[in-house]
This record gives structure tokens, C-alpha cells and sequence, in this order.
């Protein structure tokens, strides 16, 4: 089972202060520079392409076709952003990889830049992480003394200057176009597309937004070739990716494994379900990607977790944010936790997820105290098919996931709540729900 995982962008986490240039160096950090300097730029995109890296922060659309989307026409500048405002519930592999292994995404944005033709990019690191906003920085200062970065790097007559930028710690700066608005000084809102960012971006220019963990995952490609990647993973869904697994586990952490392992082998790498002093517990529900995207039960414990597996199953595969959740938990109060969040977090920009959050919190604290109908169920469920599809990004359609699903596999549950008058698994009630226990 150990040989399930495939330790690449984790590979330093473990070294003595993996975190510096000598110590990355030591392990071949840097080398992939000369490697893509000696290839042309359409070459190094075209590599990346035949690699079948996707993008790691969500969307899953392929790297390399969205770095050939910039017009190269365009007089104006070329810029590549690195979105490393990470901040949705559950999500937590991009922070612990720029403590871990800071070197590997800068080398990654050097790669991806020279791809691109940019001659300037930006890292945006959420604001509220401040010891990861210093620890890029110190790895970019590193660099740049090291001549990784600034005029003719490694004599290749290529030139590139990397900003890092700390947000103000909106959550729909997450969204690339509110991350753009943002990294211009203006509020963190969604802005209407078309034009996209490849055409009209950052100050109006040609601009590739990825992820960090996509950026981070480009040198080792170009190092061992795009066969070695594409070797890793699924037929659709190539090459490896960190799973965060939190909640109920026995071994919280960061698994990085080729695309469609599943859930089923990921416990038992994290050995098993947690257990208390009052019984043998179970799996109940979880979530692949976060917070917003649907729930899966235990009979999804063997689907591949993958970009079509995951997507087959009802979810999205996302950012690989496992939220193990076991019996003792109530899904209706993770669910309005969830909530409050989004309705905490919305930019206000549009009427159906600043109105609609709203109102979905409402709902759903009265039916966890018990108060109402069933019928208030299927009100919720209309409340959210009109905000799905319907708001100015995606934090309105995540915001409905997890309570249509919920719904859909726990309905008996809401119901309880409203038969015992509040939370059935609430300890200073007399009488308790038992939960329908699926052996995983």
C-alpha cells in the first residue's frame, strides 16, 4: 500500500530545512530552467500538453491548452498569476507546500513564464497567512541572488521579474477574475467575462491564472518528460496530486498519489477511521474537494478519484479536500456551518448569492432547532435551484452543494429534526437518533 504513493512536490517536506535553495538544489532544484531554456517556448507548452496536467486548483481544465490561449499578437505585456488564496473550508494543500517546498513553485513560475513569454508575474498568497507570505518571499530573495530570477537568467537572454502579493483575505478572491481585481487595488469582485483573462487580464492584458500546485508541478515535468507524467494517473485524469484528508482519520495530513486512488485506500494509508472511547466509529459522509462541492457517502468509497470518476458519482473532484466525517456528527449543522460561511464570504455582487445565501441560513437554523415542515425541505431545495446557475460565480453554485446532497442522502435526517424538536445527536436530549450506519 505504501508504494500508493508518489512523493514529488512533497519530496522535500521531510529534508532538513527543505525550505532553502541549498537544500533544493541538493535534490536537482533549478535544473529544469536549462532544460526548458534549451527548448523553445511552444515546445515547453507543448510538453505540458502531452503530460495531461490539469489544472490542480478545481476546474481540472488542462494547463498547457490554457497556456496556448495567449495571444502572442498582442503587443501588450504577458503575465502569469499564481492563485495561492487558498481559503475554502477543507481546502489545505497549497499553504503547506509553499512552507514545505517554496523553491519548487518558483521554479515552476519561472518554467511557466518563459512558456508564456511573460516577463513579469505575480504570486497572490492569501493575507491572513503571513508566515507563508514571508516564506515565498524569502525563496523568491533567494533566487534572485542565486540569478534563478532578474536580467539573462542562466544566459538565456531571458528576463523575469516575480512580485509576491498579499491579499486583504476575501475568500472570493479565490475566484481568478476577483483575484485580478484585487491584485490591481480595487475590491475583490467577479468580473464579466468575456473578455477572459488570456485576452484582456491583469491591467488589461494577456494573463494565465493557475493554481499553485499546477505551477509547482511543471518542473518535474519538464525534467523527466511529459511519458513520466502522463504514466501516473488515469487515462482523462493524468499524473499525481496531494489529497488533504481532515476530519474523523487517524492520520490527518497531505497524501500525494496518482489521480483515482480512492477514498477506500486513502484510510487505510491514514489508518482507518478514528475511534473513541465510546465505540467503534464509522464513515457517514465526506466531501472530495471542499466544502462546495457535494457530498459522498461510504457506497463511494471505491470511486476513482478522479476528474470523471468523482464527476460520475455526482461531486466535482476539486481541490482533493477530503473532510472525513463520521457517525457522531449531524449533517445538518456541518451543512449550516457551511453555509454561514458562504453567506459570510459573499462579495455581494449579485442578487442571487448575496440575497440567496441569506436566505438559505435561515432555512436551515430553523430546521436544525426543529422548527417547521417537511415542507420547508422542499423550499430550501427551490431556494437553491435558483441560485444554481444563476450567480455572477461559482461561490453561489458551491454554496447549494452541500445542501442538495445532503438532502438527497440524509433526508430521514432533517426529518428527525424536526420530529425531536432540535438536533437529535445533541447530547442534553434524552432521546437520541440513530443515524442509518452504512459499514464502510
Amino acid at each position: 500500500m505504501a508504494d500508493t504513493l508518489t512523493p514529488v512536490l512533497t519530496d522535500m517536506w521531510d529534508v532538513e530545512r527543505g525550505w532553502t535553495l541549498p537544500a533544493y538544489e541538493s535534490k536537482g532544484g533549478y535544473d529544469a530552467l536549462d532544460k526548458a531554456f534549451a527548448m523553445t517556448p511552444d515546445e515547453v507548452i507543448a510538453c505540458v500538453k502531452d503530460s495531461g496536467l490539469r489544472g490542480r486548483g478545481g476546474a481540472g481544465f488542462p494547463t498547457g491548452m490554457k497556456w496556448s490561449f495567449i495571444p502572442q499578437d498582442n503587443p501588450k505585456p504577458k503575465y502569469l498569476v499564481v492563485n495561492a488564496d487558498e481559503s475554502e473550508p477543507g481546502t489545505c494543500k497549497d499553504i503547506p507546500l509553499m512552507m514545505g517546498n517554496p523553491h519548487v513553485l518558483v521554479e515552476g513560475v519561472i518554467v511557466s513564464s518563459y512558456a508564456i513569454r511573460a516577463n513579469k508575474a505575480f504570486i497572490y498568497v492569501r493575507g491572513e497567512v503571513l508566515h507563508v507570505i514571508r516564506r515565498v518571499q524569502a525563496a523568491v530573495a533567494e533566487a534572485y541572488a542565486a540569478g534563478h530570477l532578474g536580467k539573462d537568467i542562466h544566459g538565456s537572454g531571458y528576463d523575469l521579474d516575480v512580485v509576491v502579493h498579499a491579499g486583504a483575505g476575501a475568500y472570493i478572491c479565490g475566484e481568478e477574475t476577483a483575484l485580478l481585481e484585487g491584485l490591481e487595488g480595487r475590491r475583490g469582485q467577479p468580473r464579466l467575462r468575456p473578455p477572459f483573462p488570456a485576452v484582456a487580464g491583469l491591467y488589461a492584458s494577456p494573463t494565465v491564472i493557475n493554481n499553485v500546485e499546477s505551477i509547482a508541478s511543471v518542473p518535474a515535468i519538464v525534467r523527466n518528460g511529459a511519458e513520466w507524467f502522463a504514466s501516473m494517473g488515469t487515462e482523462k485524469s493524468q499524473g499525481h496530486g496531494i489529497f488533504s484528508l481532515s476530519g474523523h482519520i487517524a492520520r490527518p495530513g497531505q497524501y500525494e498519489a496518482p489521480l483515482g486512488i480512492t477514498l477506500r485506500e486513502l484510510i487505510d494509508l491514514a489508518g482507518g477511521i478514528r475511534q473513541t472511547s465510546d465505540g467503534e466509529r464509522r464513515l457517514k459522509f465526506w466531501t472530495p474537494g471542499g466544502s462546495s462541492t457535494p457530498l459522498l457517502t461510504p457506497e463511494h468509497l471505491d470511486v476513482p478519484l478522479d476528474f470523471e470518476g468523482v464527476g460520475g458519482a455526482g461531486s466535482m473532484l476539486g481541490t482533493r479536500a477530503l473532510q472525513i466525517f463520521d457517525d457522531t456528527v449531524c449533517v445538518v449543522r456541518a451543512v449550516l456551518r457551511w453555509t454561514e460561511f458562504y453567506k459570510h464570504e459573499s462579495c455581494g455582487k449579485c442578487t442571487p448569492c448575496r440575497e440567496g445565501t441569506w436566505w438559505l441560513v435561515q432555512a436551515l437554523t430553523r430546521l436544525e432547532r426543529g422548527e417547521g415542515s417537511e415542507e420547508d425541505l422542499d423550499l430550501l431545495l427551490d431556494q437553491c435551484d435558483n441560485i444554481l446557475g444563476r450567480s455572477f460565480c461559482a461561490l453561489g453554485d458551491g454554496a447549494t452543494s452541500p445542501i442538495s446532497s445532503s438532502i438527497k442522502y440524509f433526508r430521514e435526517e432533517y426529518l428527525a429534526h424536526l420530529s425531536h424538536g432540535g438536533c437529535p445527536f445533541d447530547p442534553t436530549r434524552s432521546t437520541a437518533f440513530a443515524a442509518q450506519e452504512v459499514t464502510a
